[in-house]
């Protein structure tokens, strides 16, 4: 009996299994699972080195799942192996086929779509959004370059998602940095959801497509062991990073399954025991052993130690640098100082990596490339590739800090989104957040940010995190001091920085913690509350508001999730006036402490935000003023919340 003939028989047996689960789940995707059956039985009984009792082993092998509805098939193959699962090896244990009954139930591991922070470990990112998993494989790929490692990561790509352009961000980010260690495999079964796939993701136009790019394209039929075999051994040519690209059949095996519009859809009772008629085992094959291979290397017997903290004293930090004088005027722009301590990060740890979306002359992350071009990745104009690569160097213990522009961010919340799903330790850096940044206009203003990341704090992760903590300091220390804690904390961070130079509000002592508030003035009247740049218009309006005899409170309430007893911390008990400031459109800081105060009675909340739409200006004051979210139009504000216009 064959190599051939033992795969063949895995993969009916793995079709078995993957018809009967779904059929038990009631949904689920069994016709793309089938597909990519004998593509998965080369992977993980034979190609694969990895550690069935430890899917943490970091020397392992990695397979991402990008078509992530086809995790069917990986779950019937893990569960044959008796691969272990759990959230972390103290509660690790052997995933049986009995288990496989138990797909998409509310308490199983065995989500809909892969998810390692639901207890598969097996998969180091949450996948299913398309088009994002070679980019993943990618951070795995250059964290391996890192570490010196051998491992290889494959990635299993639909042909209708290779339409995505983030596919093709990725394609171009493993051409140039010659990342030979990820071997791309196209399953193209030909049919999408609701129709064939277009022309253009044929094999033939893919293999071009791929070619063009620099890259060397395979072509062999994705249901022949020897042909997958021989792709996946296959050296690199000219140093080309390897892509398959597999003629595949969608339903593989089952004629019910095999016809278009029938994605995404399980196999009803009787259809499934018609589709195990079909998939009738043959004789089990004797003498071929089909076990994968242990991957060489000691596993590390203790956590990777915590990110040593640099230099306390901001000023000190700055001495010798281009920085030394605004820090001693005490006036630097946030995003300057956020760049002097991602430098000191990246010597405290070499876990630090940063990568740069061809910004990073303006985010400042150029101090950290320029002494440490190994720990430092140039994305260029690709953000999308940059966050999950972010995500994939997260997986492999790295420490990233991904950074753009906040406005630039927006095209890649998808893959942020899913980050988070995945209790991603990665760290998101926007600059030119807000509208202070005055002449450029909103095109390079971050206004949604604070929308989109406050919703990710409100919602608790499966590690019992948040979504995400949202940092946005007012002045150079506070940055300073929450960056360092936001490299220290396991878990999804954003940081907003400004372009402008602000003042230092803070002396270099003064202790932050990551989620909190700072009361930076007391008044009887009411409480401003506010975050970032209009921390500091906030001032200006309480100064001149005292020559009305209106004394107003000022809370820096500089992060998101906002603290548990933050109403008790800013003294806002029955009776108080609030009014949040910020300059990001609604849905941030004010929702959050609106959201707050619903819960205690008495308390009276406003908010401002843009007015209208801004646009270019010469100053950040002609932008707030344009806006109404000036010190004067603050005031007017003030006053006619407490009845003295």
């Amino acid at each position: 009996m064959s190599f051939a003939d033992a795969i063949h028989y895995k993969a009916i047996q793995l079709c078995r299994h993957a018809v009967q689960m779904t059929a038990a789940a009631g949904s689920g995707h069994p016709s793309s699972a089938n597909s990519l059956a004998h593509i998965t039985a080369v992977l993980m009984y034979h190609k694969m080195r990895y550690d069935l009792a430890n899917p943490w082993n970091p020397h392992s092998d990695r397979l991402v799942l990008s078509e992530g509805h086809a995790v069917p098939i990986v779950y019937a193959a893990y569960a044959d192996l008796g691969g272990v699962v759990g959230t972390d090896p103290a509660n690790g244990r052997k995933l049986s086929v009995e288990d496989l009954k138990n797909l998409r139930d509310i308490d199983s591991v065995l989500d809909g779509h892969p998810n390692p922070a639901l207890g598969f470990p097996f998969f180091d990112a949450a996948t299913g959004s398309l088009g994002q998993g070679i980019s993943v494989a990618a951070g795995l790929a250059m964290a391996a370059r890192m570490d010196g490692s051998d491992k290889t990561i494959y990635v299993l790509c639909g042909d209708g998602e290779s339409r995505e352009g983030q596919i093709w961000e990725a394609i171009d980010f493993l051409a140039e940095h010659r990342l030979v260690n990820v071997r791309v495999i196209f399953n193209c079964n030909k049919m999408g959801q609701s129709d064939y796939v277009s022309g253009q993701q044929s094999p033939e136009t893919l293999a071009a497509k791929v070619r063009a790019y620099g890259l060397h394209a395979e072509v062999i039929d994705g249901h022949d062991p020897d042909a997958i075999s021989q792709a996946l051994s296959l050296p690199p040519p000219d140093g080309k990073p390897v892509v398959v690209i597999a003629r595949t059949t969608k339903g593989w095996g089952v004629s019910d399954l095999q016809q278009v519009g029938f994605h995404g859809k399980p196999l009803t009772a009787e259809q499934a025991e018609a589709a195990l008629e079909e998939l009738a085992l043959p004789d089990p094959p004797p003498d071929v052993q089909l076990c994968p291979a242990m991957p060489k290397g000691e596993i590390p017997e203790a956590a990777a130690e915590p990110i040593a903290m640099p230099d306390p004293d901001f000023v000190a930090l700055a001495e010798g640098t281009k920085f030394a004088d605004g820090a001693a005027k005490r006036a630097l722009a946030t995003r300057q100082a956020y760049g002097l301590t991602l430098l000191a990060l990246g010597k405290a740890s070499d876990r630090v990596v940063a990568l740069d979306a061809d910004v990073s002359n303006s985010t400042f992350s150029q101090l950290f490339g320029k002494a440490y071009p190994d720990r430092f990745i140039e994305c260029r104009i690709a953000e999308q590739n940059m966050i999950s690569t972010a995500a994939g160097l997260a997986a492999a213990g790295k420490v990233p800090f991904a950074n753009s522009f906040a406005k630039f961010f927006v095209r890649a919340y998808d893959q942020i989104e899913m980050a988070a799903y995945t209790c991603a330790n990665v760290k998101i850096v926007g600059s030119h957040s807000g509208i202070s940044l005055g002449a450029d206009g909103p095109s390079q203003m971050g206004v949604v940010d604070a929308a989109f990341f406050g919703s990710l704090a409100g919602v608790e992760t499966p590690k019992g995190h948040p979504g995400a903590v949202v940092l946005n300091p007012c002045d150079a220390i506070g940055t300073y001091k929450l960056t360092c804690l936001m490299a220290g904390y396991e878990g999804l961070a954003y940081m907003r920085t400004l372009r402008p130079t602000t003042p230092f509000l803070y002396e270099p002592g003064e202790v932050f913690h990551l989620i909190g508030q700072k009361v930076l003035a007391e008044g009887k009247d009411l409480v401003i509350v506010s975050w970032g740049y209009m921390v500091h218009e906030s001032l200006k309006a309480i100064e001149a508001l005292k020559a009305d005899r209106i004394a107003c409170g000022l809370v820096d309430a500089y992060s998101l999730p906002l603290a548990d007893d933050f109403l008790e911390a800013i003294g806002a008990a029955a009776g108080a006036t609030l009014l949040v400031v910020e300059d990001n459109y609604a849905g941030g800081l004010g929702s959050a402490v609106a959201v707050a105060a619903g819960d205690r009675p008495g308390v009276s909340v406003s908010t401002m935000t843009p007015e209208r739409m801004p646009k270019s200006g010469k100053s950040a004051d002609d932008v707030l003023a344009f806006v109404g979210l000036d010190s004067n139009a603050i005031c007017r504000r003030v006053k006619a919340i407490l009845g003295k216009v």
